[in-house]
Parts: structure tokens; sequence; C-alpha cells
């Protein structure tokens, strides 16, 4: 039998719980603890240093992201409609494991954390008010911004999840190999990767991983505070956002000690159900034809000008700025969580195709993330274009009171707040969940793809990215 249709040989150690791999453990924890250090004793010389950092790679290196970005989309479509796309992440009699609805709901709730509550209002009110070209507070600019909120949320993102997805599931239930990175660099460095080549990868992996979800986290934890200040009336400030993070991370240790079958995969279904049902509320108790109206325009939009928009590094008008602080960002922050997503992905997707992991990947989350943007970006835009100039420049400049403060608007408006920040928690929840899970296996010596680390140390890593 060829190598690419052999069944995955099970470890008869598969019900050991696996070491630790002490060198990516402690290597990475000890870069993690030292940036924090750095931080936290001299942190106007780490924000200085960070942000002149950021700054030239931003302005030298741009192209490289969006260039690399578009070579990504184009070439996971290439795999997922070639021949190869019949692929099967598995043997060839393997059945998923999730139904679709479980399997979307935990890729969505993977890949996306609170940020997408964030920036679903926050972003069309800052593009509307100050897009990369054009005059702002225009038809044509509100036109635009939901579509580049799409942009940064869409199919590129998700194209870059389901390349390292793709990669990991195929050389763990494809080449027996453990669901780690080093086994895909395997080919090209041989047997160097079980040595200090393949510990250096894994720490690093593990320092974008662990700096990607703090982004998201900290991000959360500060709309969550002031969702939390608006419903319940309680000081919005660093008391407040350490109980919650404090509260998230207990969550998300019970959650990740339950595993993938039961705790990440009830919150997740619980954070998708809740989502759908604000979307509802706020679709028929808003201005319901001009919101379905919006939806339709948008994503006709978008999807006429993304060919366009995959490459424009803006040559020649030079908003140097706002790539900085949206597409640059954005495409880094992707690349951050990637290798994260993609091994929690490919964890999750075993018996499923080639073809159908990368579609279900590119088109379901972004179908829901389409929805999600569109109705509350929209509403927000029609508030604004009313007169409202308070509310638009509360979302520019305080951008984690966007989303509490549009909800206000509506009936019911203390359940809907209830609700919404209900939902950001476990979005908060399930993005420290599963990232702690992957935290664990990659630094663990993991013999079988469908084997998690020990519950000792998904308890250790359930902890850094929360704080």
């Amino acid at each position: 039998m060829p190598e690419d249709t052999a069944p995955p040989v099970l470890s008869t150690r598969k019900s050991a719980v696996p070491p630790p791999r002490w060198p990516v453990l402690i290597g990475s924890a000890a870069a993690i603890l030292a940036i924090a250090l750095w931080a936290i004793f001299a942190p106007v010389q780490a924000g200085e240093v960070i942000g002149v950092m950021v700054v030239w790679i931003s302005t030298n290196f741009g192209w490289y992201f969006v260039l690399t970005a578009a070579i990504v989309v184009v070439f996971v479509l290439i795999l997922a409609f070639s021949s190869v796309g019949r692929t099967k992440l598995g043997p060839d009699h393997s059945k998923p494991q999730f139904s679709m609805f479980t399997w979307a709901s935990m890729l969505f709730a993977a890949g996306i954390g609170i940020d997408l509550m964030f920036f679903a209002v926050s972003e069309p009110a800052a593009q509307y008010m100050h897009p990369p070209t054009g005059a702002g507070e225009t038809i044509a600019a509100a036109r635009q911004a939901i579509v580049w909120t799409f942009f940064h949320y869409g199919p590129v993102g998700w194209a870059m999840y389901a390349l390292m997805g793709a990669a990991f599931a195929y050389f763990a239930y494809r080449r027996n190999q453990p669901l780690t990175i080093r086994s895909v660099l395997a080919p090209i460095f041989g047997k160097y990767t079980n040595g200090w080549v393949g510990h250096s990868v894994d720490i690093f992996t593990v320092l974008g991983t662990v700096f990607g979800i703090a982004t998201t986290l900290g991000i959360g934890v500060v709309q969550l505070s002031y969702g939390m200040h608006v419903l319940f009336g309680t000081p919005d400030g660093v008391s407040m956002q350490i109980a919650l993070i404090v509260l998230a991370v207990a969550m998300a240790t019970i959650s990740t000690v339950s595993g993938v079958e039961k705790g990440i995969r009830r919150l997740s279904e619980a954070n998708v159900v809740l989502a759908i049902a604000l979307l509802i509320w706020i679709t028929i108790t808003g201005q319901t034809r001009r919101i379905m109206d919006g939806l339709v325009m948008n994503v006709g939009d978008f999807f006429a000008a993304f060919p366009s928009m995959l490459m424009d590094t803006f040559a020649w008008s030079r908003p140097d700025d706002w790539m900085q602080a949206w597409t640059l960002f954005f495409w880094a922050w992707w690349i951050a969580w990637a290798p994260f997503v993609g091994l929690f992905l490919a964890r999750i997707s075993r018996g499923r195709t080639l073809r159908q992991f990368i579609v279900g990947v590119l088109v379901i989350p972004f179908a829901f993330i389409a929805i999600f943007i569109s109705v509350f970006g929209n509403s927000a835009l029609e508030l604004i274009l009313g007169g409202d100039k308070a509310f638009a420049e509360s979302a520019v400049n305080t951008p984690e009171r966007a989303f509490f403060d549009l909800l206000q608007q509506y009936p019911a408006a203390p359940v809907v707040l209830g609700v919404a920040l209900l939902t950001g928690l476990l979005f908060y929840v399930t993005s420290a969940d599963s990232g702690a899970l992957v935290l664990a296996n990659l630094t663990s010596k993991m013999e079988d793809p469908q084997q998690d680390a020990g519950k000792m140390l998904r308890i250790f890593w359930s902890w850094p990215p929360g704080f």
C-alpha cells in the first residue's frame, strides 16, 4: 500500500500521558517571562522599541505581507480544486469525528475571538470617517467601509489558517507524524527536526501563539469591562479587567481540561447560538429592509473589489499610517494566529477530504462573519448617517465602547446587553481554551495526532494566554 494511503499507526502508549518536551517548554516559558518582565518594569522603553520595530517592518516590508497573503489565497484555492483536493485527511475509510455544525462552531470560535464584536462596529465607523483614499463621511465611504472590514476579516486570514491546518493534518493523518509544526518541516530539515532546529521552530510558534492570543484577549477584556459598566454600573477600569481575566481564565482552564469533545465543543456551540440570537434580534428590531439590502450589496461589492484589493499596496497615494493600523496589522495578526489555529483545526478535522477542509475553512466562517459585520456595521453607519456624531467619534476614539453603545439603541436593551456580554465572554474563553490546548500539545512529545497533552500542562498554559 502506498505511504499516502496507509492508515496511521497508533501509538502503543496512547493511554499514557505524553511527557513535556522540556527544551521547548522551558525555552518558550523563559522567553515569555523575559518579555513580560521587560514590559512591566520598563513599559516606556518596551513600547518605544516595539513601536519602532513595527513601523520599520511595515514601511519597508509591507509589500511582502501583501504579496504573501495573495500567494496563500491562490495556492489554497489551487490545492482545493485540483485532483489533490480529493485526498482524505486520514485513512481512506475514515469518517469525520464531528458533525458539520460542531466542526464549524469550533473552527469559528477558535479562529475568531471577541475581536469580531470589537471591530464589527468600530471598524466600519473608522473607515467611514477616515478612509484610506477619498473623502470621509460620504455615501461612497459608507459603502466601502463595510467592504474594508470584510477584507480584513475575510478569506485572506482564513486562507492562512487553511494552509497551515491542511499541512498539519496531512502529515499527521497521512504520514503518521506527530501533530506539530516540526513534522511539516521534516522533508526539508530531515533528522535535524528532532534536535534544536525543531525545538527552535516550536519555540517561535509558541511565542507567536501567545502574543497573538494576548492581543485578542487584551482587546476583549477592555470591551467586556465596558459592557459590565453599561449593564451593571460597575467601575470600568483595571480592577474590573483583572476580575474578568481571572473569571475567563478559570473557565478556560476547566474547558481545556475537559478536552475537545466536551468543554471546547460545548462552549463553541453555545457561542455560535448566542451570536446568531443577537443577529436575529438586531435584524428584526432594526431597519430590516435596509439591513438586508446592505448585506446583499456589501457581499456583491466585496467580491467585485476583492481581486484588486488583494494586492493593493497604495504605491502612489501612500496612506502609510492607515496601512500600518489596518491591513498590515491584520495580516501580521492572522499570521501569528495561523500555526495555533491551524493545529487546532487539524486536530478536529480528521476524516475530511482536503477539499472539504479548505472550502469549509474559507466559506463557513466568512459567511457568518459577513452577516455579522454587515448587520452590526450597517446598523452603526445608519446611526452615524442619521446625525449621531457623538457615537461616530466614540466608535473611532474609544472603539471598545462601540458595540455596547450600539446595542443600547434597541428594544429590551438590558437583555440584549446581557446576551452580548455572555457571548463576548464565551468568545474570550474559546480563544483561550483552544490556545491553551494547542500550546500544551506543542510543548509535549506527542506520538499520536489524536492524543492531547496531559492535564497539568494544559492547566499551565491556560494561565499565560489569559494574562
